[in-house]
């Protein structure tokens, strides 16, 4: 097993805030890292207010929210980034991935652990790049961070033993429930997920249903957000090329085949929250 006392969380957008967060109120020392200070500052501001929900719903005191955000560094400077594990919720591209872990592998410990938070690409393609494939694994958490319990541990084919038991306890201390499974496209949620949101888009294109309506349906029927609500949280972007990943991954499956509606708001830059506008106006 290995020690997990500081934690580096590379990306500071939503889901790297929300990582950065949920590390910090399990008493681990943060650094959050950016290369952009205008993500940190967002980040910054996006982890004060969901810590002052907690506040204001009587979950956290005052002060435990100020000894929470004390734990937390902000940086832009990549050499800032030594810890015991290195988290990245980076770009959805396996290149920016490898590149930013061969960095920090040279300037961390032998002990350092290695997460990827992708959601779709080969943790054993990243692996096979990286001087200690047996100290990468995939740590998959979803949107928002601090509020879904659940986080795939994705273990490589050299992925150690001891890594991912280090791993599935973190999570647990975290408040999270940790499901461990092989590297396969799409892992399991969103091997799972993908008919949730290419049936839906096929519905609304083929004009049988209104994006409103959709999502109204799914919502009564227990899910907490309907399809279009959820890529609009995830991001477009992020959303389209999981299902491009999965979809080649798989062999090309004509069920599973992206959404041209979709692909046409990915090229015209609406994103979902984080533009403004994606599916709806915000």
């Amino acid at each position: 097993m290995y020690t997990i006392d500081t934690i580096c969380i590379c990306g500071a957008g939503t889901m790297g805030s929300g990582i950065a967060q949920v590390s910090a109120m399990c008493g681990k020392q943060v650094i959050q890292f950016d290369v952009n200070p205008e993500m940190l500052r967002k980040s910054r501001e996006s982890i004060d207010h969901g810590l002052q929900i907690q506040v204001n719903r009587n979950r956290i005191s005052a002060p435990e929210k100020k000894e929470v955000l004390d734990r937390i560094r902000f940086t832009a400077d990549s050499k800032e980034c030594i810890a015991d594990l290195i988290i990245e919720a980076i770009i959805e591209q396996k290149e920016a991935k490898t590149n930013l872990f061969r960095e920090l592998a040279a300037l961390n410990s032998p002990q350092t652990i290695f997460a990827t938070n992708t959601s779709s690409i080969s943790v054993n393609a990243i692996a096979e790049q990286l001087p200690y494939p047996g100290r990468l694994v995939g740590m998959h958490f979803f949107n928002p961070a601090p509020v879904m319990k659940l986080v795939e541990i994705v273990k490589a084919t050299q992925t150690e033993d001891a890594v991912v038991e280090t791993i599935a306890d973190l999570c647990k201390a975290m408040g999270k429930i940790p499901v461990v499974c092989k590297d396969a496209p799409g892992f399991i949620v969103n091997r799972v997920a993908r008919p949730y949101y290419l049936e839906a888009m096929q519905l609304v294109s083929s004009g049988l249903a209104t994006i409103e309506t959709v999502d109204a349906v799914m919502e009564s029927t227990g899910f907490k957000m309907g399809p279009f609500k959820l890529m609009d949280l995830i991001g477009l972007d992020i959303n389209y090329s999981v299902s491009g990943i999965v979809w080649e991954a798989l062999g090309n499956p004509i069920r599973l085949t992206p959404s041209p509606l979709q692909k046409n708001k990915v090229a015209a830059g609406e994103l979902g929250k984080k533009t403004g506008k994606g599916f709806y106006t915000y």
